[in-house]
């Protein structure tokens, strides 16, 4: 599978850095780089890619505001943000307005390959910051609907719920006891069931309906 990326960096040593990275991985290929807001949203009009690679803190146009504009209009894309701090409260902001996850610049080269890999296949899970973010702010969300109302079985029921907790799904099989195609397969259902496009969206799911501890 060729994945076709943007990546978007004011900072001329951070675009290299990056091209360091997938230049590495085969499967990658950088159509484009875009270095504010602005001109991402023009390039992935004119290229299409399957994945960018978005720093938050940009001139102009910040980070959030480029992803929620792509999103917009853009929806198949994948979004992954870059940051220097792995501090979640803007990338839960970023997270909310569709993009699938988020790398800290400083990790290792084959994190990066491994996690974008993963995003490339939505078999990225998410990380418990995250998940705690999630929580925090449902606390006070209205209460759940109406069991009658719950589209899911009681197989999605249980995958959904440790999909909330951060699992991935290899661990997921193992704990059920069924292949990892089996749960690849009943998150694409669980997806389409309540038209949520990724992990995030499906934890908030499941902490808005008080399944989540």
């Amino acid at each position: 599978m060729r994945i076709r990326v943007l990546v978007v960096d004011d900072h001329a040593h951070a675009r290299e850095a990056v091209r360091d990275i997938l230049q590495a991985a085969p499967e990658f290929e950088i159509v484009a780089e875009a270095t504010s807001g602005e001109e991402a949203l023009a390039l992935t009009e004119q290229h299409m890619p399957d994945l960018i690679l978005m720093d938050i803190k940009l001139p102009g146009m910040d980070g959030l505001e480029a992803t929620k504009r792509i999103k917009e209009r853009f929806p198949y894309v994948k979004i992954v943000m870059m940051t220097v701090s792995d501090e979640v409260t803007h990338l839960f902001e970023a997270i909310k307005r569709g993009a699938q996850g988020y790398l800290v610049k400083h990790l290792p080269p084959d994190v990066w390959v491994t996690y974008l890999r993963a995003v490339a296949v939505d078999e990225a899970p998410l990380s418990k910051e995250l998940a705690l973010c999630i929580l925090r702010e449902l606390t006070e969300k209205r209460a759940a609907p109406p069991e009658n109302e719950d589209p899911l079985s009681k197989r999605e029921r249980e995958i959904l719920h440790r999909v909330a907790q951060g699992k991935t799904n290899r661990e997921i099989a193992e704990e059920l006891g069924i292949s990892e195609y089996t749960v690849k397969n009943h998150l694409k259902n669980i997806l389409n069931k309540l038209h949520l496009e990724n992990r995030v969206q499906l934890a908030r799911y499941a902490y808005e309906r008080g399944w989540m501890p």
